[in-house]
């Protein structure tokens, strides 16, 4: 299992978490609460936490390959919802 995370620094995080897994429900496993969600897709899971600084974003895949592919789809989606901020900085860590 290959764990990478970034923290995105915005004042909207829990604003962005919200739309961003409301979307995500129509076609996929969510789990969400005021400043936490989690997104369950095929072969991978998104976990995401708000705070007042930002939004704390993990995604978990069996292979890199796959951990690289949905961190782009992540972060495409939430540079999609924070058009205003966009595009964000995604300093992915391992």
């Amino acid at each position: 299992m290959v764990t990478t995370q970034a923290r995105v620094p915005t004042a909207s995080g829990a604003k962005y978490l919200q739309q961003l897994c409301k979307h995500w429900a129509h076609k996929l496993e969510v789990e969400l609460s005021d400043h936490k969600g989690v997104v369950r897709f095929p072969n991978a899971v998104a976990s995401m936490e708000a705070d007042p600084d930002g939004l704390t974003v993990t995604v978990e895949a069996p292979d890199a390959e796959t951990a690289e592919r949905m961190r782009g789809v992540v972060a495409a989606h939430l540079d999609r919802f924070a058009f205003r901020e966009a595009p964000l900085p995604f300093n992915w860590s391992a």
